[in-house]
């Protein structure tokens, strides 16, 4: 695995369910084409699998 995630939100979060915008905050995007970066965890890739389809992900070593 990879030390260390970007993360872009590339999807509104408008029409999605309280869980999903819930996830999306959690991993700290609040805005469309915000981009962070979190360590390489499961837990994160477990929310980014429940919001794969409004997010692009990127490893960097």
């Amino acid at each position: 695995m990879a030390k260390e995630l970007k993360m872009t939100l590339k999807k509104s979060v408008i029409g999605s369910t309280k869980k999903i915008r819930a996830t999306v905050v959690g991993l700290g995007l609040t805005k469309m084409n915000k981009t962070v970066i979190r360590k390489d965890t499961p837990e994160i890739r477990g929310m980014l699998n429940k919001v794969q389809h409004l997010v692009g992900v990127e490893e960097l070593s």
